[in-house]
């Protein structure tokens, strides 16, 4: 099975054809995809001009869409290693215990789902790798806060796990984040209710 950078050189290939290299920027999301695979393909899409049902798609599109997408996976990938380096001396200074950084990290290791969308077409406007900087730094602060700190909002509608998104938490209703639990103070998670599901959601 082809890893990231090598399906990244087949979606910049010109000697494949558009429909091959939109077909490695699909397989590029199985081994990245921030917002979970359907919402990161809109994302990239909407932000390239590429229709996300177009089999033809202009290869310059499709380049654009895997430079964002490539920018935000050596951000993590960064992130991923300090975090590494950060708990081995953790575990040397006899810091065992795992804490809400450390369970965010584990649902998150690997790229996937690490800023689910309540919904496929709804997420953040802004570039993955600017809205990856801002969830990490939240989690970093250790700080609950009442605001969504992807973008400032302060509404959230509670969205219980389904078949469509096997997560469950605060969705932010301007940009569509489901912020973690540890992110967010008691008052915005009470404030945030659990309200009936999807469908109240995509209607706020």
């Amino acid at each position: 099975m082809a890893g990231f950078r090598a399906l990244a050189e087949q979606v910049r290939n010109p000697r494949l054809v558009a429909a091959q290299r939109r077909t490695a920027l699909r397989k590029c999301l199985e081994r990245f995809a921030p917002y979970g695979h359907r919402a990161t393909w809109h994302h990239l899409c909407t932000r390239a001009g590429i229709a996300t049902q177009d089999r033809d798609p202009d290869p310059e599109r499709l380049i654009a869409a895997l430079t964002e997408l490539e920018e935000a996976r050596d951000l993590w990938l960064a992130y991923e290693e300090e975090f590494a380096a950060r708990r081995r001396k953790e575990k040397h200074d006899g810091i065992r215990q795992p804490g809400v950084l450390d369970d965010w990290h584990r649902r998150t290791w690997g790229g996937c789902d690490i800023v689910p969308c309540a919904s496929p077409q709804r997420h953040p406007a802004a570039r993955l790798a600017v809205v990856l900087h801002s969830m990490i730094v939240a989690m970093e602060a250790g700080r609950p806060r009442r605001d969504c700190p992807v973008c400032g909002s302060t509404r959230f509608s509670w969205l219980p796990e389904t078949a469509d998104v096997p997560v469950s938490g605060p969705a932010c209703r301007q940009c569509g984040v489901l912020a973690p639990v540890a992110v967010l103070t008691p008052e915005a998670l009470t404030a945030a209710g659990r309200v009936g599901g999807a469908g109240a959601f995509a209607a706020a």
